[in-house]
């Protein structure tokens, strides 16, 4: 079992940004493909990032393209997500996830961390 636990998130201005880090528990963290989701009020929780088990290979929504970076430090158990350039449309919850590679969903969840970008 692999336990996820966010940090970093908090109140910004737009423009400003932030580093979202997600600390996962157990062995099988390097064994994961890790994403980050978010979930704004009222609507559906949409795909943010991904990274491959070795880090390479980001991939991102095109809403946060050029603006947010997936990195991973395996050493670390850890995964973060870098926001740049934030918009008041960034405001979320962002939850960090992982997946086998063979699993078609994610599997594993955090428990969130809201970003809150005032305007």
């Amino acid at each position: 079992q692999v336990q996820l636990v966010e940090s970093g998130g908090g109140l910004v201005q737009a423009g400003g940004s932030l580093k979202l880090s997600c600390a996962a528990s157990g062995r099988t963290f390097s064994s994961l493909r890790m994403g980050w989701f978010r979930q704004a009020p009222g609507k559906e929780r949409e795909f943010v990032g991904s990274i491959t088990r070795s880090g390479g290979d980001p991939y991102y929504a095109d809403s946060v393209k050029g603006r947010f970076t997936v990195s991973r430090d395996n050493a670390k158990n850890t995964v973060y997500l870098q926001m740049n350039s934030l918009k008041p449309e960034d405001t979320a919850v962002y939850y960090c996830a992982g997946r086998r590679d063979y699993s078609s969903t994610y599997d594993y969840w955090g428990q969130g961390t809201q970003v809150t970008v005032s305007s």
